[in-house]
């Protein structure tokens, strides 16, 4: 076989998975898409967050807690081994309520998730002075926040260098501008591209986000994902003035404060629209009215990937053992799981996590 493993996909998700894999002594060939292809990856809000993941779930809340666990240890080892820091910072993040009710109420379902966590979700409620003497340029319209201490955020574009950097490091294949149009088992893997590449493996790795959709039939799975637009503000770069990332901005390690997000269901337009920025803008200004007399520099449009349940998708082929399908809309939160313990699973260690809720078995129940 020419490697151990194909991956399909070479975003966070798909890069994560092969770091993961090298890490453990399996060689890797990456088949990553062309320019054309939408990238979540380049395009997300940079959060590692745990706080609201699982209200529906426990799961995927426990899931996501491992991951922001592990992501420090993840980050530095990156970046000592590679020069590029993912920039990580962990101090805990903001959900900012603009009246008493919707702050009351979260808490409440906070409070029911916290009882079937046994106790491990640390968080806690902020009035508008408390928020106030956290963060300074908070606003008027803010009655407070909740501020969950197993938040953080990080560089996603500074994490998807730093991941092909030392997945290259140590041997692994990444083959760029790439079009996968059929995958076949005979003994092993064939992944053929349109180009006319032939990659065989013993395994394969579908993490292709939304172009999972397309080719996880042909590979025996449901593959049910579907694209939600997100679109963001970035101004120019500041002082200091926000000390913890929230859900409607943060300040990122070059200084500047990126704005967002939409939650849009268009299809597969990832364009930005008049609307949908200035709705971003005027919810920034009233959490941090600062904002007002910053300059924007750019925005964007980009394609989250979606279950039907908004929960990760693991799943290993019926038809094809050996073939597995990983996509999540939250790649970079997940990056250090897919990093440390999703080799496991793969690999059917003794180690592996018990993924067994997120299989695609649940959809046949709804």
């Amino acid at each position: 076989m020419e490697s151990d493993y194909a991956i399909i996909g070479g975003g966070v998700v798909g890069l994560s998975v092969a770091w993961g894999l090298l890490k453990r002594g399996r060689s890797v060939t990456v088949i990553d898409g062309d320019d054309g292809s939408f990238r979540a990856s380049r395009g997300n809000f940079g959060l590692v967050w745990v706080q609201s993941k699982g209200m529906k779930q426990p799961a995927y809340a426990r899931w996501s807690q491992r991951s922001a666990a592990a992501w420090k240890e993840f980050a530095d080892e990156l970046g000592n081994n590679t020069g590029f820091d993912p920039a990580l910072e962990q101090k805990g993040g903001y959900d900012l309520h603009f009246s008493d009710e919707t702050l009351a109420e979260t808490v409440a379902n906070y409070e029911i998730l916290k009882a079937k966590l046994d106790g491990n979700y640390p968080y806690e409620v902020l009035g508008h002075n408390e928020i106030r003497r956290e963060e300074p340029e908070i606003g008027p319209k803010v009655a407070g926040a909740i501020l969950h201490h197993q938040d953080g955020h990080a560089n996603p574009l500074k994490l998807l260098k730093a991941l092909a950097a030392d997945v290259r490091r140590m041997g692994g294949k990444v083959l760029n501008g790439k079009t996968v149009d059929a995958v076949a088992r005979n003994g092993g893997f064939q992944v053929r591209c349109s180009d006319g590449t032939t990659v065989e493996a013993g395994k394969t790795v579908l993490a292709a986000g939304l172009g999972a959709a397309e080719l996880g039939p042909k590979m025996g799975f449901k593959a049910r994902v579907r694209p939600q637009r997100g679109q963001v503000l970035i101004t120019e770069k500041l002082p200091k003035i926000l000390n913890r990332p929230s859900l409607i901005a943060r300040q990122v390690d070059e200084g500047g404060i990126q704005i967002g997000a939409t939650n849009e269901e268009v299809g597969y337009n990832d364009q930005v629209t008049t609307k949908g920025l200035s709705t971003l803008a005027a919810e920034a200004v009233a959490a941090y009215p600062i904002l007002a007399k910053a300059q924007l520099v750019r925005s964007w449009g980009a394609l989250r990937v979606l279950s039907p349940d908004g929960l990760p998708v693991y799943q290993q082929s019926r038809e094809m053992p050996g073939a597995f399908l990983v996509t999540c809309h939250s790649g970079i939160t997940l990056a250090a799981a897919h990093a440390r313990f999703l080799p496991d699973w793969l690999e059917a260690t003794n180690d592996a996590p018990d993924l067994e809720v997120f299989s695609e078995d649940r959809f046949d129940l709804s």
